[in-house]
């Protein structure tokens, strides 16, 4: 399996997307995350089409519009998404357990490339297939407060939550927002994790 630049692309806006809300920023414009990814917003909004139809995400329009999580971090699973994205995980469809189809080999069930390649699709299934998107978030989040770096997405003034809140929900305000923000007191930023700028 490789990924291509449409999956990398998908993964990266995604896992933005739920850092921003686990700090409070529940909806984020496509040219905030074009820019912040160095991404071209054509394409990011094409598989941002893809991921919506998937029910991976929603769009607000207008203003104050943009691109939300439609489901809880903890209900996107990496190993579904890239499936989503870029087909079957496994590095030959013999293999899949999505898309089979038979291989050229005249002996299937003795074939040492293919029991080679099961191997290979169930490890990488087991490894994509067990994070889901809230695991990233936190191991992300972890990171830059280990490496005293701000997040992206602390620098806005408003929150879009106390302009756009669901009804009936008051919006996200107060503590939640000053714990994300002590948490990051004191960095460095908006370094890269390498100490760059």
């Amino acid at each position: 399996m490789k990924l291509s630049k449409r999956g990398e692309y998908a993964l990266r806006a995604l896992i933005d997307l739920g850092i921003a809300a686990e700090l409070g920023w529940p909806m984020l414009q496509i040219t905030e995350l074009a820019t912040k990814e160095k991404l071209p917003i054509k394409f990011l909004e094409q598989i941002f089409t893809q991921l919506k139809a998937a029910g991976y995400v929603k769009s607000r329009r207008g203003k104050f519009g943009g691109y939300s999580l439609a489901r809880p971090t903890s209900r996107i699973k990496f190993g579904a998404v890239i499936r989503l994205i870029e087909g079957p995980l496994a590095p030959i469809r013999c293999v899949s357990q999505t898309s089979y189809a038979r291989c050229s080999c005249p002996d299937e069930v003795h074939c040492g490339l293919r029991m080679l390649m099961f191997d290979v699709r169930n490890a990488i299934s087991t490894v994509l297939d067990r994070f889901t998107l809230a695991d990233i978030v936190e191991i992300t989040l972890r990171k830059y407060r280990r490496d005293k770096v701000t997040p992206p997405f602390l620098h806005r003034s408003i929150p879009l939550t106390a302009i756009l809140s669901e009804q009936g929900e008051p919006p996200i305000r107060g503590r939640r927002r000053v714990e994300a923000f002590k948490q990051f007191s004191g960095s460095r930023g908006s370094q890269s994790h390498d100490g760059r700028a």
